[in-house]
């Protein structure tokens, strides 16, 4: 995969950019995990610091899966998109040791819903590039946009110290929004025929799936 200066090769003059296009049609999906039970009572404070903690100790799982499939698709393509200062698992272990979680292996086995999303995320290879791509889209786009509301939140119902809200702090980003919106120019400068959009489109909902899948089982 490639990048060009010129206009992405996905879609036609007049038709929305890559990432606009990318955003709107995921974007029933992303409501519909957002809006899940437990995220929704976690950020109205109905829930408590332990069940943050839980779901803390979920996504150490997937972050860990997800920085290893980065590692091995940029060993074959490596896209600008891929930058190391957005890995996150050094942040969640830092936090739940903050939050007293000695041994996060230990003490948060995986769900079976967090399996199911593992074991996808070790099913691509280092070939998987446009698939990747969905998954860090999906994650790390949304940690720079919603996960900061989150923090703010988790501080306010629960009293999180900052040492334990560092999944949301990107040191080595000066500006978030500025970042943002460089992301999504790289991601509208990938030369991606329509079938790898297609594929990006099938791969983003599957990520949103994936996740929703999580919060219900932190909910049971």
């Amino acid at each position: 995969m490639t990048a060009t200066p010129a206009t992405t090769q996905h879609t036609m003059d007049q038709q929305p950019s890559l990432a606009d296009y990318l955003r709107a049609s995921s974007s029933g999906q992303h409501r519909d995990t957002e809006t899940r039970s437990f995220i929704t009572e976690l950020m109205s404070g109905n829930l408590s610091l332990a069940d943050y903690t839980r779901y803390l100790g979920q996504y150490a799982w997937v972050y860990e899966a997800l920085e290893q499939l980065v590692d091995r698709v940029s060993q074959v393509d490596r896209l600008d998109l891929f930058d190391p200062d957005l890995d996150r698992l050094p942040a969640i272990e830092s936090d739940l040791a903050a939050l007293g979680v000695q041994d996060w292996r230990r003490e948060h086995p995986p769900l079976i819903s967090t399996t199911a999303y593992i074991a996808h995320l070790q099913s691509l290879t280092s070939a998987d590039t446009v698939r990747c791509l969905a998954h860090h889209y999906t994650r790390y786009l949304g940690d720079l946009s919603g996960g900061q509301a989150i923090a703010s939140l988790v501080a306010r119902h629960y009293g999180a110290a900052p040492e334990q809200l560092g999944f949301y702090r990107f040191d080595a980003i000066n500006n978030i929004v500025q970042y943002k919106r460089a992301y999504r120019d790289r991601l509208n400068a990938l030369a991606l025929a329509p079938a790898e959009v297609n594929t990006l489109v099938a791969e983003v909902d599957a990520a949103f799936t994936y996740n929703g899948a999580v919060f219900d089982g932190l909910a049971r």
